[in-house]
């Protein structure tokens, strides 16, 4: 009875970690695409008059993009790679009912996790160059002017952080998981 009561348990364990999983996997999966999608279409267009000859002003048009800086091309990069994994794992485990690949998606989880953490840090760092400038470099602040771009950013790295934390919780996930789709025996090391 107590060895069917703990095999019954274990089961019902099981399943919740499975769903749990999964729940996590596709919030991870929305959390990667807004902060693709956000940073993605970030563009922001100004004018700004730069000379004045006999009254008529000379205005030039700036325009801060995404694209001008190498670190939010990773990010967006980086986070579409992680959206596209989420998703073919969900696809996976959903036409698939086997479960003989959890090593591998163990293992890929470790590699998009530091794909994407690499990706929100470089951002992150970009972002506070925007912000505050490099007075020893004499660098100047950028989101003074384009307010609206600095603040997509800020907006695409959080749900990039967010979607990087899930993916930390998910990496914690499968290790339990395997631990306990395959327990180890003890070891007795004799000195």
């Amino acid at each position: 009875m107590g060895a069917e009561n703990n095999s019954e348990n274990n089961n019902n364990m099981k399943a919740w970690m499975a769903k749990g999983e999964e729940i996590i996997r596709i919030s991870a999966l929305i959390a990667c695409i807004v902060a693709t999608l956000v940073m993605g279409m970030n563009k922001e267009s100004k004018s700004i008059v730069v000379a004045v000859v006999a009254n008529t002003s000379i205005s030039q048009t700036l325009t801060a993009k995404f694209q001008d800086t190498p670190a939010f091309i990773y990010f967006v990069i980086a986070n579409g790679i992680a959206s596209l994994y989420n998703l073919s794992v969900l696809s996976v485990r959903f036409f698939s009912k086997r479960r003989g690949f959890d090593i591998t998606v163990h293992l890929l989880d470790l590699v998009i996790l530091v794909i994407v953490d690499g990706a929100v840090a470089s951002a992150s760092s970009m972002a506070e160059l925007g912000k505050n400038g490099n007075m020893a470099a004499r660098w100047s602040p950028i989101c003074n002017n384009f307010s609206g771009f600095c603040t997509h950013g800020g907006f695409a790295i959080a749900a990039s952080f967010v979607g990087a934390l899930l993916l930390l919780i998910l990496t914690m996930l499968s290790t339990i998981n395997a631990h306990i789709a395959h327990p180890s025996k003890p070891q007795v090391i004799l000195p």
